[in-house]
């Protein structure tokens, strides 16, 4: 079985911006940062994948047609709210509706269930386990001064079907195809 995921990955020239938005939160209470190099805009989560099935995932992914477009990185934010965080999040604006409704057109094909929620494009930075009640007010207040920030612009001119591996260090991930828009 292989865990995998299909995502859009950040240009490596925004892996500094990752980590200093990061460093605004690093002291404020126990959270698992998420490398900054990894850091990525999930389409579709898969799960644990039969190796066998890897190949006609690709080829159905082979027929996403998109044309490239913008993606803004604007804000950040905590799910499920500033109360009780549990992911921090940077704030993703880009036309992704097409590339995800297609991604879930073309799994369910292959018997992916589709997502039950609605897709809300964001780039995870960081899980929350806990913020001391001391700290909670200025963990607020730095999100929302950066609610509004922007963060900088790339193309979204690809995207990649992911293999994770986890380990003890944390998730390992490694490229099993990527596909051009």
């Amino acid at each position: 079985m292989v865990r995998t995921f299909v995502a859009v990955e950040f240009p490596v020239d925004f892996t500094q911006i990752v980590k200093e938005v990061q460093e605004n939160f690093r002291e404020l209470g126990k959270m698992k940062i998420v490398p900054a190099e990894l850091v990525h805009v999930t389409l579709k989560f898969l799960g644990e994948v039969d190796e066998g099935k890897v190949l006609d995932v690709e080829q159905s992914l082979e027929n996403i047609s998109c044309e490239p477009f913008q993606c803004f990185i604007k804000g950040a934010g905590v799910f499920p709210n500033v109360k009780k965080p549990r992911v921090l999040w940077l704030g993703i604006e880009g036309d992704f509706d097409p590339l995800h409704e297609q991604v879930e057109y073309y799994l369910e094909k292959e018997g992916f269930e589709p997502d039950k929620r609605e897709f809300n494009a964001h780039a995870t930075i960081a899980r929350i386990r806990h913020i001391p009640r001391s700290n909670m007010n200025q963990f607020a207040s730095i999100v929302k001064e950066m609610e509004d920030v922007e963060f900088g612009k790339f193309t979204v001119d690809n995207f990649r079907l992911k293999k994770s591996r986890l380990t003890p260090e944390g998730p390992v991930y490694e490229t099993l195809r990527q596909f051009n828009l």
